[in-house]
């Protein structure tokens, strides 16, 4: 199945699925039960200690044990890399492609994503740019982030599996216009996408929401989803914040999109099955026919 692809029953509809990362106190195999049980039709996994370690020593037995029960579930996933503290317990997404010494510790993570990804059928690897280096000029940021996406890229195109490159507010690519910068620096080569994140986009991009749907329509393979106010980078519950999706999942939809928009809400960890059922229902509320 190609990244966007609509799954074979969706009948033109969106598919909508959850992030492991809001599911922080809940075993993994316990996070697929729980949101198969509900009705979601995918899920976004973030590779991290908790769920699925991509640095475990069983790694094989365990992506081997989850393609199973993903196939058991009927769950479709895509293989997320957003973990703020798995290569470094002090400081948030570091190492990034941009980080002298401490590029290959990222470009190792997100090659073992890759072949997870070509080993559970997720159509994507999600990946973001972390914050610039301390005292590297943009310039320079922009020559090493373009040069370890090349190089991640080759190895993606090696195992099938897209990019997807997401905008993170106040990081180095913080909106859709330098996602898209990076494309073009990259040659605007096919398998490098872009993941957009609603709540995001709303919060620190210049554009109109909508408006960013359509620049980034073309070369979407991943869409994950939550409210957020204008320049306040916390996510909340579908319907507390400040977005009216029904023109949002009207947008995706009219774009042609059929890939997985993936609810992202961290801060559910305490209460997650339930924060998952009222986000589902939401969704299915607000999706127009």
């Amino acid at each position: 199945m190609s990244p966007g692809e609509a799954s074979p029953g969706s009948a033109g509809g969106l598919r909508f699925g959850f992030g492991t990362n809001g599911f922080t106190n809940h075993r993994l195999d316990d996070v697929l039960t729980v949101l198969a049980d509900l009705g979601y039709d995918s899920v976004g996994l973030t590779l991290d200690h908790g769920h699925l370690d991509p640095f475990a020593p069983d790694l094989p037995r365990r992506v081997a044990a989850l393609a199973r029960r993903l196939e058991q579930l009927g769950l479709a996933v895509v293989i997320e890399t957003g973990a703020p503290y798995l290569l470094d317990p002090w400081h948030k997404h570091l190492p990034t492609l941009m980080s002298a010494p401490g590029a290959e510790r990222r470009v190792d993570l997100l090659a073992r994503a890759v072949r997870i990804a070509a080993d559970l059928g997720s159509p994507a690897v999600h990946l973001c740019s972390g914050p610039a280096p301390d005292g590297v000029p943009a310039d320079e940021a922009w020559k090493r982030l373009t040069a370890g996406c090349e190089e991640v890229l080759d190895i993606a195109r090696a195992h099938g599996v897209a990019l997807g490159f997401e905008p993170e507010p106040y990081m180095f690519v913080d909106t859709v216009e330098r996602v898209l910068e990076l494309r073009g620096r990259l040659g605007d080569p096919e398998g490098f996408g872009v993941t957009l994140d609603i709540g995001h986009a709303h919060c620190v991009d210049d554009l109109p929401l909508l408006d960013c749907i359509a620049l980034a329509a073309p070369h979407l393979v991943n869409v994950q989803i939550e409210d957020m106010r204008r320049g306040v980078h916390q996510h909340l519950e579908l319907g507390t914040g400040e977005i009216d999706f029904p023109p949002v999942l009207a947008a995706l939809k009219a774009s042609g999109y059929r890939g997985p928009v993936s609810v992202e809400i961290q801060g559910a960890a305490l209460d997650a099955p339930q924060v998952a059922r009222r986000s589902l229902e939401f969704l299915k509320a607000a999706e127009p026919f």
